[in-house]
C-alpha cells in the first residue's frame, strides 16, 4: 500500500517538473512513510511514497525499473509468487522479491492482458519507453484509488485528489451532480466522477492508455456474465465457497509485516478473524473493536468475547471514542477523505485504524464487500418481494414479507414501507428506483437544480432484477463509497487495508450462486453462515441484525459535542438549496425532529468541507 503520483507534460521544464512531483508526493506522504522517490525522463515524471509490506529491502523502492519499463504501483498482487514461477519458466529474470517487479515482467510478457492474471488490489502506472505509452490500471473493484486530470496534451495522476490539486490543470470547479448524489443518496463515489469537474476517477476493472496526448479507457473484466456452477447440490456449492474463502484468507495473509483485523462483531469481520485464527493457530491475531456506551449506543463487545473465548490466539483491543476527540477526528477525516462523508460511521472506522496503528499493526483485514453479493442488506428483500410481485407470485411475496418481519423484528411501519418499496421495485429498474429516491430532495433545492435528469444512470447488466441489484451494489450504489472510506481512513495512519471478500474468484462464484444459496427464506448470507458452521461461534453465526459501523453521530453527536456545527454560516449551501428548505430543515432538527437527521449531517459536513476546499 503506497501513494503514487506522476505526469506527462511537455510544457514543464526539468526543474519545474522536479519541484511539482515533490509537492504532489508531499501531500500524500501519509500513504508511504518508508521511502519517497521520483524519476523523470522528459516529458514523463513518476513518483512514489512507499509503505513497505513485501520485500522490505531498498531494492524494491519505487519508481521501479525493469528493462524498458518504469512503474509506480500502489497495492498488492497476492498471487505474485505463482505468476513469478510462470515467468521464471518462460526465462524471465528477477532482481527483487517484490510483487512490483512481477507486474513489470508480466507486462513485458503479456502486455495489457497481464492484469487478467492478477489476484489482488492495485492502481499503477507503467511508462513503456519503447512504445512511448503510459499504461495505467485499476483493480477489478476499485479497492485502490486512481485519480487523473488531462488536457492540452498533458496527463496527471495520483492516489488522492489532494495531490491532483497541485496540477496546473486543476481548476477547482465543484461537480454539482456529485453534491446532489451525496445529499440524498450518500454516495461519495460514482463511476468516473469526483466532487470536482476536472478530476476523474479511473473506473474499477479498467485500463487507461495515454498516448500522443489522448486518453483511452478499456474495461478488462466484468460480472455481466454469470459463471456456470458445476456443483449440482447445495453441499457441494457450500464446500466450494468455503474453499475459495479460506484460500482468499490465506493469500491475504501474505506479508512481511504483521497482519491484524478490524472486528466489529458482525458476521463478515468475524468470519475473517475466525477462519484466520483456525488457519494460523501459531499466530497471535490482533483484532480491533470500537464501541460506544450510554443510552442508545451500540456495543458489540459481547460478540467479540465469543470469538476470543473460542480462539485463544485472538488478541483483542477495544476503544471507545471520547466526546472531546470527535471535532478533531471529523476535521482529520474530511482532510483525508478529500470528500464530505455521508454518515458518521466513517469516524468510527477512523478510530479503528488509529487503534491498529497504535498497536504496531501495518496490514489490516476488513469485511467490506460480502453484503453486496451475498445479500446482506435489508433492502435486498424489497427487490426479492418486488420480483415476486412482478412475476404475479403474490402468495410468495406476502409469505416472504411475513418471514422478513418475523426474522428481523420489523415494526408495523417498517412492514408497510417494505411493502410499498417492493411494489415500486416490481415495475422499475435500479435506475428508476434511485431516481425516485433522488427526487425526494427536489423540494428543498434551488430552482436551477430541479431537473434531475442525467444525475443517475445505472446499468441493466442482467435481465434478472435481483442480479442487476447486486451488480449495481458492487459497482455503483454501495461498494465504491465504502472502499473510498476504507482506503483513506487506513492510509491516514499508513496502514494497508485488505478485503478478502473481494477476491475476484470468490465474488465470481458467489455472484453466480442460486439466490436461495445466498438468501434462504429470510436468512441472509445463508451460504456463508452454513459454510462456517463449527468455525464461527453460533452466537455470531445466528445473528439476524445488520449493524455495520453503527455510530451515534447523526442523532447524538450533532446534539452534543458537534452541536456547534449547526450554528455555522451555511450561506455557501444556498447555491444548491432554497433558503427556506435549508434553514427550516436545520431548525426542525434542532427542535428534535430526527426524520431528516442523515440529511442534516450531510449538510453540516458538506458545509465544513466547502470551507476547507
Amino acid at each position: 500500500m503506497c501513494g503514487i503520483a506522476g505526469f506527462i507534460d511537455t510544457s514543464l521544464s526539468t526543474s519545474k517538473a522536479d519541484h511539482l512531483i515533490k509537492e504532489m508526493l508531499m501531500t500524500i506522504a501519509h500513504r508511504g512513510p518508508d521511502f519517497s522517490g521520483h524519476w523523470s525522463e522528459f516529458p514523463v515524471t513518476q513518483g512514489h511514497n512507499r509503505l513497505s509490506i513485501i520485500d522490505l529491502t531498498e531494492n524494491s523502492n519505487q519508481p521501479l525499473h525493469y528493462e524498458d519499463y518504469v512503474i509506480s504501483f500502489n497495492g498488492e498482487i497476492y498471487n505474485y509468487l505463482e505468476i513469478k514461477e510462470e515467468l521464471l519458466s518462460l526465462g524471465y529474470k528477477f532482481s527483487t522479491h517484490s510483487d512490483t517487479e512481477v507486474i513489470l515482467a508480466a507486462y513485458k510478457a503479456w502486455g495489457e492482458d497481464c492484469v487478467q492474471k492478477f489476484m489482488g488490489m492495485w492502481a499503477f502506472a507503467i511508462w513503456d519507453k519503447v512504445r512511448r505509452v503510459l499504461f495505467c490500471s485499476r483493480d477489478r473493484f476499485g479497492i485502490k484509488p486512481f485519480y487523473y486530470v488531462s488536457g492540452a496534451g498533458a496527463f496527471y495522476f495520483a492516489s488522492e485528489v489532494k495531490a491532483i490539486k497541485k496540477s496546473p490543470l486543476f481548476d477547482g470547479q465543484i461537480n454539482n451532480r456529485q453534491v446532489i448524489r451525496l445529499l440524498q443518496l450518500g454516495w461519495v463515489d460514482y463511476k468516473n466522477e469526483t466532487f470536482y469537474e476536472s478530476v476523474k476517477s479511473l473506473p474499477e476493472a479498467s485500463n487507461l492508455i495515454f498516448k500522443n496526448g489522448k486518453v483511452e479507457i478499456k474495461r478488462y473484466w466484468d460480472l455481466s456474465q454469470k459463471q456456470i456452477i458445476s456443483e449440482d447440490n447445495f453441499e457441494g456449492r457450500k464446500e466450494k465457497f468455503k474453499s475459495l474463502f479460506e484460500d482468499s484468507i490465506k493469500m491475504h495473509f501474505r506479508s512481511d509485516v504483521e497482519v491484524g483485523a478490524a472486528l466489529s462483531g458482525g458476521i463478515d469481520s468475524s468470519s475473517i478473524v475466525s477462519v484466520a485464527a483456525k488457519m494460523f493457530p501459531e499466530k497471535n491475531i490482533k483484532a480491533f473493536n470500537i464501541f460506544y456506551e450510554g443510552s442508545g449506543a451500540v456495543d458489540e463487545r459481547p460478540f467479540v468475547y465469543e470469538l476470543v473465548k473460542k480462539y485463544k490466539n485472538i488478541e483483542p483491543y477495544y476503544y471507545s471514542p471520547k466526546d472531546d476527540e470527535l471535532a478533531d477526528a471529523l476535521n482529520k477525516v474530511l482532510f483525508h477523505q478529500d470528500a464530505p462523508i455521508s454518515g458518521s460511521s466513517a469516524i468510527s472506522q477512523y478510530f479503528v485504524m488509529n487503534l491498529a496503528k497504535q498497536n504496531k499493526v501495518t496490514v489490516l483485514l476488513d469485511g467490506q464487500g460480502a453484503d453486496e453479493y451475498l445479500g446482506g442488506y435489508m433492502h435486498t428483500f424489497n427487490r426479492i418481494i418486488g420480483s415476486h410481485f412482478h412475476n404475479r407470485e403474490f402468495f410468495k411475496a406476502i409469505k416472504l414479507l411475513q418471514l422478513h418481519k418475523k426474522e428481523h423484528g420489523l415494526s408495523g411501519k417498517e412492514v408497510a414501507m417494505t411493502l410499498l418499496k417492493s411494489i415500486y421495485t416490481s415495475s422499475h429498474n435500479e435506475a428508476g428506483v434511485f431516481n425516485f429516491e433522488l427526487n425526494r430532495i427536489k423540494s428543498l433545492l434551488n430552482s436551477k437544480f430541479k431537473d434531475m435528469s442525467g444525475i443517475i444512470d445505472l446499468l441493466d447488466a442482467h435481465p434478472n432484477k435481483i442480479d442487476n441489484f447486486f451488480y449495481n451494489l458492487l459497482f455503483s450504489t454501495s461498494l465504491p463509497s465504502l472502499l473510498h472510506y476504507e482506503d483513506r481512513n487506513s492510509m491516514a495512519f499508513s496502514l494497508e487495508s485488505r478485503v478478502p471478500f473481494l477476491d475476484h474468484r470468490l465474488v465470481e462464484y458467489g455472484f453466480s450462486l442460486p439466490l436461495e444459496d445466498r438468501i434462504r427464506g429470510a436468512e441472509t448470507k445463508y451460504i456463508l453462515r452454513k459454510s462456517l458452521s463449527g468455525v464461527l461461534p453460533d452466537a455470531i453465526r445466528d445473528r439476524k441484525d445488520k449493524k455495520g459501523f453503527v455510530t451515534p453521530g447523526e442523532n447524538k453527536w450533532l446534539r452534543g459535542p458537534l452541536k456547534h456545527l449547526l450554528d455555522e454560516d451555511f450561506s455557501k449551501l444556498e447555491y444548491w438549496f432554497s433558503r427556506k428548505g435549508l434553514y427550516e430543515t436545520i431548525k426542525r432538527y434542532k427542535d428534535g425532529d430526527n426524520s431528516k437527521a442523515k440529511l442534516v449531517w450531510r449538510i453540516v459536513v458538506l458545509n465544513m468541507w466547502l470551507k476547507n476546499n
